[in-house]
């Protein structure tokens, strides 16, 4: 049961611009570093900063992959 809701949920974050999930990131770090978090809820923001890093990676490697296309293309 846990398979589609994480499928949805990868499909939901791939829709993400990628500034709004950078900035979704930036906004965990920052509240994982005040230190006002209890553990629970610092293991929940975690998990959503680890998907939304890959989220990221995913697309700048997906923009690094269409420039190397678009410089082969113009030479």
């Amino acid at each position: 049961m846990s398979k589609p809701a994480r499928n949805t949920e990868s499909t939901k974050l791939d829709k993400l611009p990628f500034e709004t999930a950078l900035q979704k990131l930036e906004d965990i770090v920052e509240a994982m570093e005040t230190g006002d978090l209890p553990l629970e809820s610092l293991l929940v923001r975690y998990e959503e900063g680890v998907k939304l890093a890959k989220a990221c990676q995913g697309k700048l490697a997906a923009a690094e992959i269409r420039i190397q296309e678009l410089e082969s293309a113009a030479d």
